[in-house]
C-alpha cells in the first residue's frame, strides 16, 4: 500500500449544521440537528480533534473557527475543582457539576492532542494548557479504565515529566487489572465487553511507544488478539452491540454496531502498526473503515454522500437514520486518519464491494 495523496474534499455541511455559537450539539432527528439534547463536552472534546485534522488537511481557515469554538466549550466545562461537567441544555445551562471520569478523559485526550498539534494556535495552545493543569491533580486518582486510556492517549502526546510518569503508572494499572480478569479463554480487562472497547490496548501500545516496557506491548496485543477474534469473526469488522454487550462465558449480542467503535479501533491498528510493523495490524485497520463504506454486517454504507453525515449506526432492521455528533466525528476522524496514509482505505472499488455482497448475501 502506496502512499498517496487525496484531492477530494471531504463534505463537511453536517459539521457546521450541527455546530453553532455555543460547540457541537450531541444529536439529530435524521439529518436535523436536536436541540432537544442539547450538548456534551465528550464530543466537544472529540470535536476539537476532528476540527484539527481536517485544518492540518485542507489548511481552510474555517476550520480554525472551529477549534476555537470547541476549545471555548471545554474550557467552559471545567468546574472549579479541574473537573469536567457534561451535558449542557440548549438554554446553556450545565446539567450536572461533574461529569464521569470517562468524559474527564476524553478531555485529556483532545487537550493532549491540540497542545501537541503545530497547526493549533498558541493562544490556544495557552488556554488549554491552564485546563491541563488545574485538571492533572485529578489524572492519578481516576478508576474507570476507559478514562485511564483515554488520559494515557492525551498525555503520550505531551514532552512533559511528569505526563510521562502517570502515563507509566496508568499503563502499569491497566495490566494489573488486566490480570485479575484474563484466564485461558479470556483475555480481557474486565468480565464484559461493552463500549470504547479497543482504547483499552491501544493506550498500552501508545505507553510501550513512550516507555518502553514490554510487558505493556505484551498486554495490548494479547488483548488485542482476543478482540479481532471477536469483532472480525465473520470476516468483516462487527462490534459487540450495545444492546446486550458480551458477558463473560456468552455471545455477542449483534446490534446496534455504533460508529464510535469502527473509528478508535482504525486508530488502534494504525498505531499498532506504526510501532510494531505488523502489516496485519495496517489491513485490519482498512477493514474497520470499510464497516462506514458498506463492508459490514448489513453490507450498507453509512455514510450521506449528501452532506458528509454518517448515520447513527446499525441496527437489527438497517440504519439508523439520525446522523449524531459522535457518528459524525467519528467517520470524518477515521477518515482522515486512514486516507491521508493509504490509499486502499479509500478505494473498496465497486466491483470487489459488489463481490462481497453477492458472496454474503446470495
Amino acid at each position: 500500500m502506496d502512499k498517496v495523496s487525496f484531492s477530494t474534499i471531504l463534505k463537511d455541511d453536517h459539521i457546521f449544521r450541527l455546530t453553532d455559537d455555543t460547540g457541537m450539539l450531541q444529536h439529530s432527528r435524521f439529518s436535523v440537528p436536536d436541540p432537544a439534547f442539547g450538548y456534551t463536552t465528550d464530543d466537544n472534546a472529540r470535536a476539537l480533534i476532528m476540527a484539527l485534522m481536517l485544518y492540518e488537511r485542507y489548511h481552510n481557515r474555517k476550520y480554525l473557527g472551529l477549534v476555537y469554538k470547541y476549545s471555548s466549550f471545554i474550557l467552559n466545562a471545567q468546574n472549579k475543582n479541574g473537573k469536567f461537567r457534561n451535558f449542557m441544555s440548549y438554554e446553556r445551562k450545565w446539567l450536572e457539576e461533574e461529569g464521569s471520569e470517562d468524559c474527564f478523559g476524553r478531555c485529556i485526550w483532545a487537550i493532549g492532542f491540540a497542545l501537541s498539534s503545530k497547526y493549533t494556535p498558541q493562544g490556544v495552545k495557552y488556554g488549554l494548557l491552564h485546563i491541563l493543569n488545574n485538571a492533572m491533580p485529578h489524572i492519578s486518582s481516576l478508576n474507570s479504565p476507559r478514562a485511564k486510556a483515554y488520559s494515557i492517549l492525551g498525555l503520550t502526546r505531551l514532552e512533559d515529566k511528569q505526563a510521562a510518569v502517570l502515563v507509566y503508572e496508568l499503563a502499569r494499572s491497566l495490566c494489573n487489572q488486566y490480570e485479575i480478569y484474563r484466564d485461558r479463554d479470556w483475555k480481557w480487562f474486565e468480565n464484559i465487553v461493552s463500549y470504547c472497547n479497543s482504547i483499552l490496548p491501544w493506550a498500552l501500545i501508545l505507553a510501550y511507544k513512550a516507555a518502553r516496557e514490554k510487558r505493556f506491548l505484551d498486554t495490548a496485543e494479547e488483548s488485542l488478539d482476543f478482540i479481532a477474534g471477536i469483532t472480525f469473526r465473520h470476516g468483516y469488522f462487527k462490534p459487540v452491540g450495545c444492546k446486550g454487550w458480551l458477558l463473560k462465558g456468552g455471545k455477542p449480542a449483534e446490534f446496534d454496531e455504533q460508529a464510535v467503535e469502527a473509528c478508535e479501533t482504525v486508530l488502534t491498528y494504525m498505531d499498532a502498526y506504526d510501532v510494531t510493523g505488523n502489516r496485519d495490524y495496517l489491513q485490519k485497520a482498512v477493514t474497520c473503515h470499510a464497516w462506514y463504506e458498506g463492508v459490514n454486517s448489513k453490507g450498507i454504507s453509512l455514510v450521506d454522500k449528501e452532506s458528509g453525515a454518517c448515520y447513527d449506526g446499525l441496527t437489527e432492521q438497517g440504519l439508523n437514520l439520525n446522523m449524531g455528533a459522535e457518528s459524525l466525528i467519528s467517520y470524518v476522524i477515521s477518515y482522515l486518519r486512514i486516507s491521508a496514509v493509504y490509499a486502499t482505505a479509500m478505494e473498496y472499488s465497486k466491483s470487489d464491494l459488489a463481490t462481497w455482497k453477492a458472496n454474503k448475501f446470495l
